[in-house]
């Protein structure tokens, strides 16, 4: 414990502990009911693991009551498992072909939100284990019988014992968040016409607060339902209202009235959008009030007249691009709102809006799962990869299991399922601390069944006790003691079952040893640097595509192009994909242990691959929102400069997306540093209209954004968030 807190492993042996009291509770229960009240051996053994696969194997989040909802809802599927599993072991082949399927769904399912991805692999055991001897379907009375029983208890127990305090919900996080947005806007309405340190600091604080890595798992909106994806783009917008908010420069004199009157309507908007994530009324009329303020500035900074636009005379440079950012405040509030009415009420939302935008919002629950199915239905995808990479690794194991009648081959798919991590150094790593703990928790258990022999009694005495003693030192010690305790802890349950040797435990670890070698293999062939080389490769894909889409939207806006670009068009779908793949991406990237993420042909593991992610979000929020009509063309010298700035703009997006995944034949550079004011390029346009502004201000923010890019590994020790502002906008947004 050198150098490491005392307090931090009393705490970390409280969590386990009362995990593993509940764990071992079902499970031993369960198990002396059929075992010795019953005398059903096989019901014992499938309330033991049923228990065991749910409890100890699965990494469900939430508070106890929230995993066993989890479990209610899945206890259909593992009956079905189970069923299948029994009826394709009977011949080898169809118990693979089996567990090709069976483990690629099960696996796949993760795009479904933490809740599957954590119960996956419970139900990879469930199945897993009516695979293997005695084939007898005619047990499958006995086997539904253990499972549904054992399960239950898990439930009871996980609901009942030790109840533990809900963590704040994502929706009052978010509330929160629009408390200090209105806050702040109050502020800005009123003299000296700028926030103060200290409402930055909170503005920047709140920000923080709705990052993906200070959520709890089971809070993050990652749901492919309407309302996880409404609540997901309300923190998106909430964070970007906070970020323009901080950013609002002084004006350079007393504010038009219009302009102080769209900041009051911020804020009065931002303390609805609050009560409405709180079960209060829809925000609405707050909403309307808004859109109004903003079209009178929007009219004022264009000096619309009878004739139709102008060139805004009277109003600076300065002004103008204080009146643009400020309708990118009112633009941001407005998403912000909008998207928290579909988060509370889904398809009965009152606030209308651009269809686009909000596409989600009419689509049925079944199509929107199919939509974020076929997303990651590609090898790009990380949630496929790693599907791909753990079914061939069990298909490989039973097969091997099968043909060479491997004694308790269980055991060995057990150590593939629980071994194979997403990269290969982090399975190498493993696996060696997996054998060690192993052949400790064999010497173990040879000396144990040596010195006790048949004498059930002992081993019914032992079990329940080492149960509590394993679940609750192995998690906190790591995967070589779990693998040690655990190893004592099956010879222990088969002793019960029938008459064991020491040699179980030679047998148990030749099949560790066999389990973890094929993990490794799999490792090796299948994408094994896991999420460090995909977060490259879709970050510079997201760049590229996001430089596209910058060059056609100031090409639209100058009119230099044949038709405007509607927001539906195939290049914002495009780019939506690229933040999607690019999001899953990076939410298993930070997932996955930081030395493995060692720098590939001068890419540095500490690029802020966040910041990409909301230059991506920027970068399609922007071009959707200057292209919505009314749309008119710019004067000739405001037109030659747009296009300059936005060709300027995808030159550096695409040498960043250079740098950060090199082609073949591109000389690898480091990632360049992008000035954050580059996007001016000398004087203004004599007498540029309000619209200039508008485009100069988006580009300047998706400037910004690539300086956090260049700049992510400033920090000495940076990991993969490291240098992304706080007041950023979001971080993660599901498919």
């Amino acid at each position: 414990m050198r150098g490491v807190p005392a307090g931090w492993f009393p705490a970390a042996y409280a969590a386990s502990g009362r995990r593993a009291v509940r764990v071992a509770l079902a499970a031993a229960i369960g198990f002396y009911l059929f075992r010795y009240g019953l005398d059903s051996p096989v019901a014992a053994t499938y309330a033991l693991f049923g228990a065991v696969s749910l409890g100890g194997l699965s990494r469900i989040p939430g508070t106890g009551r929230e995993r066993a909802a989890v479990m209610l809802r899945v206890l259909p599927v593992c009956w079905v498992l189970v069923v299948v599993g029994t009826y394709l072991s009977v011949r080898t082949w169809s118990a693979v072909v089996g567990m090709l399927v069976v483990g690629f769904a099960l696996a796949f399912a993760a795009v479904g939100g933490p809740r599957p991805a954590g119960v996956a692999p419970g139900l990879q055991l469930l199945y897993i284990l009516p695979s293997f001897p005695p084939y007898d379907p005619g047990s499958l009375g006995d086997r539904l019988l253990g499972t549904t029983t054992g399960l239950v208890l898990l439930i009871a127990a996980e609901a009942l014992v030790f109840p533990e305090p809900a963590p704040i919900p994502y929706r009052e996080r978010t509330a929160r968040a629009a408390r200090t947005a209105a806050h702040c806007a109050r502020a800005l309405a009123v003299p000296p016409y700028v926030l103060g340190a200290a409402d930055r600091g909170a503005a920047e604080e709140t920000g923080r607060g709705l990052r993906s890595l200070m959520v709890p798992e089971a809070e993050r909106p990652a749901g492919p339902g309407v309302r996880d994806r409404a609540l997901a783009h309300t923190g998106l917008a909430v964070r970007t209202l906070l970020n323009r908010l901080a950013q609002l420069p002084a004006p350079p004199r007393r504010p038009e009235r219009e302009v102080a009157a769209v900041l009051r309507a911020v804020a009065d908007l931002a303390t609805a959008t609050a009560e409405c994530l709180r079960e209060g009324p829809s925000p609405v009329g707050p909403y309307g009030k808004l859109s109004s303020a903003r079209a009178a500035l929007s009219a004022l900074s264009a000096g619309t007249s009878a004739a139709g636009p102008a060139h805004a005379p009277g109003f600076s440079p300065a002004v103008l691009r204080g009146h643009a950012a400020v309708l990118e405040i009112a633009d941001a509030a407005l998403a912000t709102g909008a998207a928290a009415d579909r988060a509370v009420r889904g398809r009965h939302a009152e606030v209308e809006v651009v269809p686009e935008r909000f596409w989600y919002a009419t689509v049925p629950a079944p199509v929107l799962l199919w939509h974020r199915l076929r997303g990651h239905a590609g090898r790009r995808s990380v949630f496929f990869q790693n599907a791909v990479r753990i079914a061939l690794a069990l298909t490989a194991a039973r097969l091997v299991a099968g043909l060479d009648t491997l004694p308790h081959g269980f055991w060995a798919m057990l150590a593939t399922l629980s071994l194979t991590r997403t990269t290969l150094e982090a399975t190498r790593h493993t696996i060696r601390l997996a054998l060690t703990g192993t052949l400790a928790g064999a010497l173990l258990t040879a000396g144990t069944l040596t010195l006790v022999g048949t004498d059930t009694d002992v081993y019914a005495v032992l079990l329940p006790l080492w149960m509590l003693f394993a679940f609750t030192v192995g998690p906190v010690r790591g995967v070589g003691w779990a693998q040690g305790l655990f190893t004592v802890l099956v010879a222990l349950v088969f002793a019960q079952l029938a008459p064991s040797t020491w040699q179980l435990a030679e047998v148990r670890m030749l099949d560790v040893l066999i389990g973890s070698t094929i993990g490794a293999v799999f490792g090796l062939l299948a994408w094994p640097r896991g999420a460090h080389d995909e977060m490259r490769r879709a970050a510079a894909e997201l760049l590229r595509t996001a430089a596209e889409v910058v060059v056609a939207t100031t090409s639209s806006v100058a009119g230099g192009a044949a038709t405007i670009v509607p927001s539906a068009a195939p290049g914002h779908r495009s780019l939506h994909h690229a933040v999607v793949l690019a999001e899953s991406a990076y939410a298993q990237f930070q997932s996955e242990p930081a030395p493995f993420a060692g720098a590939r042909r001068g890419v540095p593991a500490s690029v802020d691959w966040q910041a990409t992610l909301i230059a991506g979000h920027h970068t399609l929020w922007g071009s959707e929102r200057l292209l919505a009509p009314p749309v008119t063309v710019l004067p000739a010298t405001a037109a030659r400069a747009v296009d300059a700035l936005g060709e300027r703009m995808a030159g550096r997006m695409l040498l960043v997306s250079a740098a950060l995944d090199p082609g073949g034949d591109t000389p690898s550079t480091p990632v360049p540093r992008i000035d954050p004011v580059s996007t001016e390029s000398g004087a203004e346009p004599v007498g540029a209209p309000r619209r200039y502004y508008a485009v100069a201000e988006w580009l300047e923010s998706l400037a910004a954004d690539l300086t956090r890019i260049s700049r992510g590994g400033a920090a000495p020790g940076a990991g993969p968030d490291a240098g992304t502002g706080p007041g950023g906008s979001a971080s993660r947004r599901p498919a």
